[in-house]
C-alpha cells in the first residue's frame, strides 16, 4: 500500500468522524482478527470514512460488491448470526464456517459478541524469503514436518544497532498479542532526566517503548530495524519471519559515524568502542536478570589496526563471553577491494595506484626492516618522491608531517611511526597522502614499497589501491585481511555473506538484480582473513545477499524519495495508522543476524554453549560450498551455517546416537496426534523402511520396520517419555533416510 501523505486524506478525515454514521465509524475488534485480516480491516475502515465524506453518505456499490472469504469461528447461532451481517456459510467444520464476507460488513461482524475468530491469509504464491530454507532453518521450527519448539523461546535475543522501529509489527508476536521488546537502551536519548545509564536513557515497559516509538537515529536510520527483523522478526503475515521469532528482545542504540550530527562536539568522545562494549553489557545483565541464555547480534565495525586500539576491548569481550552468552559480529563488506599486499624480502618493490572519492587516501605498512616508500605523481612531467619508512621514528613524537610542491599542485604527508602491538620487533608507519582534489583522479599517483632487503606488508585504511596501464608493473593488492572490529576478535563469531538470491521484485513491480552469485557462493562484498595477527576469520557464512526484512516506517515517512526506498518489496498499512515497509538489503550486516538467530535456537536446545562451542559445531556440522578447498579458510570460515545440523549438534545428538543422518527424509513428513506419530510419504515407498526412535541422550526407545508399497503410516507412542524425541529412518533409497525432532 502507497503511503498516505499527512494532508486532507488523513488528517481531515481524522478531524472529521464526528461526520460519519455510527455505525461506519466503528472500529474492528482487532483482538478475533488474524493479522492479515486486520490489515484488510483497518483498509476497509479508512475506505469506508473516505468514502463517506466524498459522496456525503453516498453508498459504494463496487465497494458494497466486495466480499472476502475468511474462517469464521461461531460457537452459537451461527447461521442466523451469518444471515444478519449479510455472509454467506460456504462449508462448516463443527464450529467454523468458511464464509464470504461482504467488506462492508467485516468491522460490524467483528464486533458480533457472537463471533470469536475470523481468519485467512493471502493467497498462496512462490514468493518467499528463502534465508531459513537455505540454513536449513525450516527443519527446526514448529510446523507439519516438524512439530517441535525451537524458535527461540526462553532466549534473549539482543541487537546493538541504530536506526529502530520499536512499533514495526514484525516485533509482535504472530498474533499481535505480546510485544517482544523487553528493552532499550538509546545512548542518544536526550531523555536522561532520572536516567541512570552513562548516556542516554532506557525504556523498559511496553507502554514507554511504543510511546518513544523509535530511536533517536530512527528518522533518518533504518538499519537496526532490517537486522532485528532478520534475527528475530515473527514476519507479521509475510514469509519475512526471523529465525528466533519467539525470542525475547533487549537492544542497545547505539552511536556511529552516521549518527554524528545528532552528538554535541563536547559529547562526541563519550561514544567509542568502550560504549559498544557497555551496551553488550546491558543486554548480557538484562538476560541475567531473567535467567535466560542471550546471543547478542552487532552489525557494525571498524578496521583492525596495530596500534592496540582493541586489546583491551577484545579483553573484556571475552569476560562478557561465555557459557550462554554469545556475541555475533559481521566480518565486513571489503572483500570485493584490494585491502592488503605484501612484498617479500628478495623482491625490489611492490604497489600500486592509489585513488579516493575525494583528497585523501591513508594505510598502513609493517616491516621488521627499514624500506623506502616511493610516490609518483604522473602528468606533463611525472615527479617522484621517496620516504624512508623511518622517517618518522626519527621525528618528534614520531610523527611526520610535510608538504611537497608537484606539477599537479600541493600534497601533503603526515606519517606516524609505532611498533606492532603484536609483535615489538615489527615496525608500523601510519601515512596519508591529500592532495587539492580528487586523488588520484586527474593526476594519477603509484605507491611503491622499495627495499630488496625488506619484508614489507600494506593494508588500506582509506582510498582504493588500483592498476592502471601507465605502468603496468604495478598490479600488488588483493582482497584480504579486511575482517572488520570487533568481528576479528578472538572470542566473537565473525560472519561472513554468501548468496542465493539474485534479484527481486520492488513493491512499485519493478525487478531489482543485485548479483553476487547463486547456490551458496560467497558474496564477492564480503570481507576475508586472516586477521592482522593471523589468525582465521570469518568463522562461518550466512546468506547476506538480497534478505528481506522489516524497514522503519519513520524513515520511510522522512525519505519517502530515498533511493533505499527502491529496494522495498512491499508497503503496508498497520492498525495504528502507519506505513510500514519490507525492505531487501544485502551485505554482511544481514548474515550477522542470521547466525544471531540461529545460535538462539541453539541455546532454547543447550542453554550453556559458549561462542567456543558454536565453533566446534561449525566445524563439525557446516556444508562446504567449495568442497575442494580445506576448512576452516578465510573466505568460508567452518562454510555455510546448517541450522538443523548444528541443532542435533547442540543437543549432542550427533555423538550420543550412532549413524545419526543430519538431515531431514525428503520425503517422508511427521505429525504427532494423540500419542499417534502420523508419518506421510509423497509416494508409495517401494522398500522398508527401519524407524528408530530415541531419547536426547542417546538411548532407544522403539525399533520397527515400516513395510513397503504404502505412503501412511501410524506409530503408537503413548508409552514413550514425554519431551523431545529423535526419529531416524534408514532405508535402501536415500529420499526415505534422514532425522527429525518430535516434541512429545
Amino acid at each position: 500500500m502507497t503511503k498516505i501523505k499527512n494532508s486532507f486524506p488523513l488528517l481531515a478525515l481524522l478531524g472529521l468522524l464526528a461526520l460519519v454514521t455510527p455505525t461506519q465509524a466503528q472500529t474492528p475488534d482487532y483482538s478475533k482478527l488474524s493479522v492479515w485480516v486486520r490489515q484488510i480491516a483497518l483498509q476497509q475502515q479508512l475506505h469506508a470514512q473516505a468514502k463517506n465524506l466524498q459522496k456525503n453518505g453516498q453508498t459504494d456499490q463496487k465497494q458494497k460488491m466486495q466480499t472476502m472469504t475468511a474462517f469464521v469461528r461461531i460457537p452459537k447461532d451461527a447461521h442466523q448470526t451469518l444471515k444478519n451481517y449479510g455472509c454467506k456459510a460456504l462449508a462448516q467444520f463443527g464450529d467454523i464456517y468458511i464464509t464470504a464476507i461482504p467488506l462492508n460488513s467485516l468491522v460490524a461482524l467483528s464486533r458480533c459478541s457472537a463471533v470469536s475468530r475470523i481468519e485467512a491469509r493471502s493467497s498462496c504464491s512462490l514468493l518467499m524469503d528463502s534465508t531459513a530454507i537455505h540454513t536449513d532453518a525450516i527443519a527446526v521450527y514448529a510446523g507439519e514436518n516438524l512439530p517441535q519448539a525451537f524458535s527461540g523461546h526462553g532466549v534473549v535475543m539482543g541487537i546493538q544497532d541504530i536506526g529502530f522501529d520499536l512499533t514495526h509489527p514484525n516485533f509482535y508476536n504472530n498474533d499481535l498479542t505480546e510485544y517482544r521488546i523487553k528493552a532499550l537502551w538509546d545512548q542518544l536519548s536526550t531523555d536522561t532526566i532520572g536516567s541512570s545509564l552513562y548516556v542516554g536513557a532506557d525504556y523498559t515497559t511496553r507502554q514507554a517503548l511504543l510511546s518513544y516509538a523509535h530511536s533517536r537515529d530512527g528518522i533518518d536510520q533504518t538499519h537496526g530495524t532490517h537486522t532485528l527483523g532478520i534475527a528475530a522478526g515473527s514476519g507479521y503475515n509475510s514469509p519475512y519471519k526471523g529465525m528466533a521469532y519467539e525470542s525475547d528482545i533487549c537492544l542497545v542504540a547505539n552511536a556511529t559515524t552516521e549518527d554524528i550530527s545528532l552528538i554535541d562536539s563536547t559529547e562526541l568522545y563519550k561514544y567509542t568502542s568502550a560504549t559498544d562494549a557497555l551496551g553488550f553489557k546491558y543486554i548480557f545483565d538484562y538476560a541475567q536478570q531473567q535467567g535466560k541464555p542471550c546471543v547478542i547480534s552487532f552489525s557494525e565495525g571498524s578496521h583492525q589496526d596495530l596500534r592496540g586500539d582493541d586489546q583491551l576491548y577484545y579483553a573484556v569481550l571475552d569476560s562478557l563471553t561465555g557459557p550462554g552468552r554469545v556475541i555475533v559480529a559481521s566480518a565486513g563488506n571489503d572483500g570485493i577491494i584490494n585491502t592488503y599486499f605484501h612484498k617479500p624480502k628478495g623482491v625490489l618493490s611492490a604497489g600500486g595506484f592509489l585513488l579516493s572519492a575525494n583528497k585523501s587516501a591513508s594505510f598502513t605498512m609493517r616491516s621488521s626492516t627499514d624500506f623506502n616508500i616511493r610516490l609518483v605523481i604522473y602528468g606533463n612531467q611525472n615527479d617522484t618522491i621517496c620516504l624512508p619508512s623511518n622517517l618518522a621514528c626519527l621525528s618528534p613524537d614520531s610523527q611526520y608531517v610535510d608538504s611537497i610542491g608537484t606539477m599537479a599542485g600541493k600534497y601533503f604527508i603526515q606519517m606516524i611511526g609505532y611498533h606492532s602491538s603484536y609483535d615489538k620487533n615489527e615496525q608500523v608507519l601510519e601515512m596519508q597522502i591529500t592532495g587539492q582534489g580528487q586523488l588520484g583522479g586527474q593526476f594519477p599517483i603509484s605507491i611503491e614499497a622499495v627495499g630488496k632487503a625488506a619484508d614489507v606488508e600494506w593494508f588500506r585504511n582509506s582510498g582504493y589501491l588500483i592498476s592502471n596501464a601507465i605502468n603496468p608493473q604495478l598490479t600488488a593488492g588483493e582482497p584480504s585481511h579486511s575482517i572488520h572490529s570487533p568481528g576479528s576478535a578472538p572470542s566473537v563469531i565473525c560472519v561472513g555473506a554468501n548468496s542465493y538470491r539474485t534479484h527481486y521484485k520492488n513493491y512499485r513491480g519493478e525487478w531489482k538484480e543485485y548479483d553476487m552469485g547463486t547456490k551458496g557462493a560467497r558474496g564477492e562484498y564480503s570481507s576475508v582473513g586472516p586477521t592482522m595477527d593471523n589468525r582465521i576469520k570469518p568463522d562461518v557464512l550466512a546468506p547476506g545477499t538480497n534478505v528481506i526484512s522489516s524497514y522503519s516506517s519513520y524513515y520511510l515517512e522522512a525519505h519517502p524519495d530515498a533511493s533505499d526506498i527502491e529496494s522495498d518489496v512491499e508497503h503496508f498499512r498497520f492498525e495504528n495508522g502507519r506505513t510500514y515497509a519490507w525492505n531487501a538489503n544485502s551485505g554482511t550486516s544481514m548474515s550477522a543476524p542470521v547466525v544471531g538467530g540461529a545460535i538462539a535456537l541453539w541455546l532454547e536446545a543447550n542453554p550453556s554453549l559458549s561462542p567456543k562451542d558454536c565453533l566446534t559445531i561449525f566445524e563439525h556440522t557446516c556444508s562446504h560450498p567449495e568442497p575442494s578447498i580445506t576448512y576452516p579458510n578465510n573466505y568460508y570460515g567452518y562454510g555455510q551455517i546448517d541450522v538443523y545440523r548444528g541443532l542435533l549438534e547442540a543437543l549432542q545428538l550427533a555423538n550420543s546416537i550412532p549413524n545419526l543422518p543430519p538431515y531431514q527424509p525428503k520425503k517422508l513428513t511427521y505429525k504427532l496426534n494423540n500419542n499417534v506419530l502420523n508419518i506421510q510419504s509423497t509416494d508409495v515407498c517401494p522398500v522398508p523402511i527401519e524407524l528408530s526412535i530415541y531419547a536426547v541422550n542417546g538411548s532407544k526407545l522403539l525399533q520397527t520396520t515400516l513395510q513397503a508399497e504404502q505412503n501412511v503410516f501410524h506409530i503408537e507412542i503413548s508409552n514413550l517419555p514425554k519431551g523431545v524425541l529423535v526419529v531416524k529412518t534408514q532405508s535402501r533409497l536415500s529420499d526415505y533416510s534422514g532425522s527429525t525432532l518430535i516434541r512429545h
